[in-house]
């Protein structure tokens, strides 16, 4: 069970603009994690947009995926945000209207308490950083929530990763959510998604340069973490997405089919474009993350400790939101549709149309406007 000591701090007032999108920092104080692990100063990074109602009603959740950072919005930076379609002024999420709040996930690369950060001899956690559950966050947002004076949560809104947290603060804290949308995800993540999970951890943990974890200060295992993204990625496609995109075609001047050996060879255009996609990330996220919030994916499971699945969710108390993706390949829309079926009274799955594949919870993501909008934000 986690357990946090809140560390004293002083939220803005309610009624008191910040500067939107700007990343600020909450120091939580120790916390024992929900496996026994224990960290003796947690500290989240987040951002918000809107400014917070004199009752606190109008705060909205929004949770990032597994490399997704607090930086949901554009707001008053100069970096797009990652579900720009959804949050910002006149969007669904209005932040004319709502006060949104976004975290980095507890174990992150984005500025909270991570592998990466300073342990209390000054040298990065690294292999000695705890394991770190879904609940454990979700315990460290709720004080957050504390600190910025919100007793209950107007709606929480996750996709993928984003939706188990999403999904676990309804359980952790059903009087604290009164709304909780869970977006391209499932009640528990399954032997495949973990199979798939556990091949990426290899990549990293077999690259040279990992070290054991224990890579600061010299070369990061970039081959091992550009290989775990090229795995991840293709679950985060659909074949057909794949088969419009590139088929069989050859990438610029470059000869697939053909050389005296297989190095010799030149790529498709799909393998150029896992190519870039692996660089993107290893310009950009710390491996020992990665590791860190794949791990807690693959331990979310909404039923540990708490029965079956329909006792689980029967705590919930929240108006629910459940939208899947129909080319999810990784997510599969059943899966949503189970999680669905077992949560208290009628449930609708509502349906992201798009041969993209599982990401489409992102590209796509104005298909819900009008079900959020009618359920969640009515104008």
């Amino acid at each position: 069970m986690t357990a946090y000591l809140p560390a004293p701090g002083r939220a803005p007032a309610p009624g008191v603009p910040g500067r939107d999108g700007a990343v600020r920092t909450a120091r939580l104080g120790p916390a024992t994690l929900e496996t026994g692990g224990f960290l003796p100063g947690v500290e989240l990074a987040y951002e918000t947009w809107g400014v917070l109602d004199a009752d606190a009603s109008n705060a909205v959740l929004i949770e990032h995926a597994l490399t997704g950072s607090s930086h949901v919005a554009r707001g008053g930076s100069d970096e797009d945000g990652w579900w720009d379609p959804l949050v910002g002024p006149g969007r669904t999420v209005d932040t004319d209207r709502y006060f949104v709040v976004a975290a980095n996930m507890l174990g992150g690369c984005y500025g909270s308490t991570g592998p990466s950060t300073p342990a209390p001899d000054g040298r990065p956690w690294g292999s000695r950083f705890p394991f770190v559950t879904i609940r454990d966050s979700v315990r460290a947002e709720a004080l957050l929530a504390d600190q910025l004076g919100i007793r209950r949560w107007h709606s929480v809104v996750g996709g993928s990763m984003g939706g188990a947290r999403a999904l676990e603060w309804a359980l952790m804290y059903p009087e604290r959510v009164a709304r909780c949308a869970v977006i391209a995800c499932s009640a528990a993540s399954t032997a495949e998604q973990i199979a798939f999970a556990q091949a990426q951890l290899q990549a990293i943990r077999l690259d040279p340069h990992y070290a054991g974890g224990d890579y600061y200060g010299s070369a990061p295992p970039a081959a091992g973490l550009g290989l775990a993204r090229r795995i991840a990625h293709i679950t985060y496609r659909s074949e057909v997405d794949f088969a419009l995109r590139f088929g069989r075609s050859a990438q610029g001047t470059e000869a697939p089919f053909g050389g005296r050996r297989p190095a010799d060879r030149g790529r498709y255009s799909v393998e150029s474009y896992l190519d870039h996609q692996a660089a993107k990330l290893v310009q950009r996220f710390d491996a020992n993350s990665y590791l860190v919030l794949t791990e807690a994916l693959m331990s979310h499971d909404a039923a540990r400790g708490r029965g079956t699945l329909r006792q689980a969710l029967g705590a919930a108390s929240a108006e629910f939101l459940v939208a899947a993706v129909d080319s999810d390949r990784l997510y599969f829309p059943e899966q949503a549709r189970g999680l669905a079926a077992a949560l208290p009274g009628e449930v609708p799955v509502h349906t992201i149309s798009s041969p993209i594949g599982h990401d489409a919870f992102l590209t796509e993501i104005g298909q819900l406007d009008a079900h959020l909008r009618a359920r969640f934000y009515p104008r």
